[in-house]
């Protein structure tokens, strides 16, 4: 019996000693569950505590989108024959006279290259004076240059071919395979071929911004919208400054989960599940996987919403409850969509703490015996 007794009280012993190890400074990857909850549903410090589920997920999902501004949506294609100021012509005039106006017998046709079109957009032809020629089509301005010239030689022919100046271009920046200057012409008329004129973009589809910036307003859109939607591949305008980067967005993973790291976004939306997923999962000798927590900044409109309120004003601390072992846990965090600065906490299980002050106590006792056996000795 004696024995027994001694036994039960050498476990009581290990049980406190355990107890109070747990209860103390032990190295640990962060705060516990209860601790972060503390039976409130708002903390101390502030936040507010919510467990989310299914009907939550369905009222804040809402992919990252953008699109572009209904002005940019609404305009339509400049011509891609458009004369604009900065464009050179090519004028090719012939006359029903061995010895014409600008030719003689031995060539019926003369040829005004790289005729430039001034800043007002005007040109100079001999005989037919200055005209204006911006706004005009090659055919328009042919048929002006014709009457002109009719008048001073019988039945001129006049052709009219237009290069692309610096008048109707668009500035390309950022993650494209060719950055630069690029003119408006017929296949460069919308943003998907001036995309692709310039060697498309150099980032992951996946994780690219375009940003159209146009007289003073902007607009942007991710890539695969420009996929998915043929009304956000919009028509382009003189000036316009076409800018690609790639997502610089991002959330934070600590805790027991496979990485204590800064997380870059692989897709347009991800899920609490993905990010998750993103930083290494969970661990398994380590998580606890009832206690996954969501934090993050919401404005008072969400917030309001959120708890049935409507007293709340400026941006609110909310804490975000994940429960991965529930009937539709695995769903609700598949739904939960994750927002760019979350922090994302994942907690140690209970018996870890447990383990750890075994370990310890285990190791302080053989230390122990080591010493008295030394001494012994």
């Amino acid at each position: 019996m004696s024995g027994f007794v001694s036994r039960t009280i050498g476990f009581a012993l290990v049980v406190s000693s355990c107890m109070a190890l747990a209860s103390c400074g032990l190295p640990r990857s962060g705060p516990s569950k209860a601790e972060i909850l503390g039976g409130e549903e708002r903390t101390e410090d502030g936040a507010f505590v919510l467990d989310v589920t299914q009907d939550m997920t369905r009222a804040m999902s809402e992919a990252p989108g953008g699109g572009f501004p209904a002005a940019f949506l609404q305009a339509g294609p400049v011509g891609s024959d458009v004369i604009h100021p900065g464009d050179a012509l090519t004028l090719q005039i012939w006359e029903n006279v061995e010895d014409g106006l600008l030719s003689n017998g031995a060539k019926a046709a003369t040829t005004l290259q790289q005729v430039q079109v001034d800043a007002a957009g005007f040109i100079f032809v001999p005989y037919a004076g200055r005209l204006r020629a911006a706004g005009l089509t090659p055919e328009g301005l042919r048929d002006v240059i014709t009457r002109k010239l009719a008048d001073q030689t019988p039945d001129p022919q006049v052709a009219v071919a237009r290069k692309a100046g610096d008048g109707a271009t668009v500035t390309l920046l950022g993650a494209i395979g060719g950055q630069g200057v690029y003119p408006i012409e017929r296949p460069t008329r919308h943003l998907s071929g001036m995309l692709a004129t310039a060697g498309g973009v150099s980032v992951p589809a996946e994780t690219a911004r375009v940003t159209l910036r146009r007289s003073g307003r902007s607009g942007a859109i991710w890539l695969d919208e420009l996929y998915a939607d043929p009304r956000q591949d919009i028509a382009l305008r003189p000036g316009d400054v076409i800018v690609i980067e790639e997502d610089r967005r991002s959330f934070i993973a600590l805790g027991a989960t496979g990485g204590q790291q800064r997380v870059p976004f692989d897709r347009r939306s991800l899920s609490a599940l993905d990010a998750i997923a993103r930083a290494g999962g969970l661990a398994s000798q380590l998580a606890d996987p009832t206690g996954i927590f969501v934090l993050r900044e919401e404005p008072a409109t969400t917030a309001n919403r959120l708890l049935k309120r409507g007293d709340l004003t400026g941006p609110q601390r909310m804490i975000y409850t994940i429960d991965l072992t529930g009937p539709d846990g695995l769903f609700v965090a598949g739904a939960f969509d994750v927002r760019d600065g979350d922090t994302i906490y994942v907690t140690e299980a209970p018996y870890v703490r447990w383990q750890k002050a075994l370990q310890v106590l285990t190791g302080s006792i053989g230390a122990a015996n080591s010493v008295s056996a030394i001494a012994d000795n």
